[in-house]
C-alpha cells in the first residue's frame, strides 16, 4: 500500500494538516488499513523534503497546514494512470508458511489448511455481513458509499480466492501422497530387488 500516494492524492482535495488526512483516508477505506498518525507526518516530512507537498502556515489551533505542489499533483497523476506491478509480489506470509510446512518434517500440513481454510471463511462472512451493511440503504452506510464499498469488494474477493487456493493445496498434497511409494512397498521393492540380484 501505498500510503506517500494516497496523502498526495488526499491533498490534492484541499490542503490539510496530519489528523485530518488520517482520518479521510480511513474513513475512504473502511478503516481496513488504519494509519497511525505518527506514520502520517514521517510521510509528510518525507513529501516536504522531496518538494511534492509544502507547509501552509498553522490554523487556529497550531496545526500545521499542508498543500500538494504542482510535483505532488504530477506524482499523483502517474501514480492513477500506472499499473500497480505484479512483477514483486508481495511476500504472503500463508504463502510462506504452507511452502516451509511441505518440506519440515512433523508438520501436520492438512490441519494447517483445514485452521486456515475455517478463519479465512469467518473473514469472507464478516466481509459479506459488512458488505450488506454498507450497501446504500444498509445499517452502517444509508447513503452508500462506493469507496468502502470497493475496498469490501477486494477483500472478499481475496478472501474467495485463497479459499479456492487453499482447496488447490490440499488436492495437490493428496495427489502428492498418492504418488509417492509407501514405505513398507519401497522396503519391500528394495528387498526384492536385492534378492534377485543374488
Amino acid at each position: 500500500m501505498s500510503v506517500r500516494q494516497a496523502l498526495l492524492a488526499l491533498l490534492e482535495q484541499g490542503p490539510m494538516y496530519g489528523y485530518q488526512l488520517r482520518a479521510e483516508f480511513e474513513q475512504r477505506t473502511g478503516s481496513t488499513w488504519p494509519l497511525n498518525v505518527g506514520q502520517v507526518y514521517t510521510t509528510l516530512t518525507r513529501l516536504e523534503r522531496d518538494g511534492l507537498v509544502e507547509g501552509g502556515g498553522a490554523d487556529d489551533e497550531g496545526h500545521v497546514i499542508y498543500r500538494v505542489t504542482e510535483a505532488g499533483r504530477d506524482e499523483v497523476s502517474a501514480w492513477f494512470t500506472t499499473p500497480v506491478p505484479r512483477s514483486q509480489p508481495p511476500r504472503d506470509e500463508l504463502a510462506i508458511k504452507l511452502a516451509l510446512a511441505v518440506t519440515v518434517p512433523g508438520v501436520d500440513v492438512g490441519a494447517l489448511i483445514q485452521r486456515q481454510r475455517t478463519a479465512t471463511m469467518n473473514a469472507l462472512q464478516d466481509y459479506t455481513r459488512l458488505k450488506r451493511q454498507a450497501a446504500p440503504g444498509g445499517a452502517a452506510n444509508p447513503g452508500g458509499d462506493l469507496a468502502w464499498g470497493l475496498v469490501l469488494d477486494s477483500l472478499v474477493f481475496a478472501a474467495e480466492a485463497e479459499i479456492r487456493w487453499l482447496d488447490h493445496c490440499e488436492a495437490r498434497l493428496r495427489r502428492a501422497a498418492l504418488q509417492r511409494p509407501e514405505p513398507r512397498a519401497a522396503a519391500a521393492s528394495t528387498e526384492s530387488t536385492e534378492g534377485a540380484a543374488r
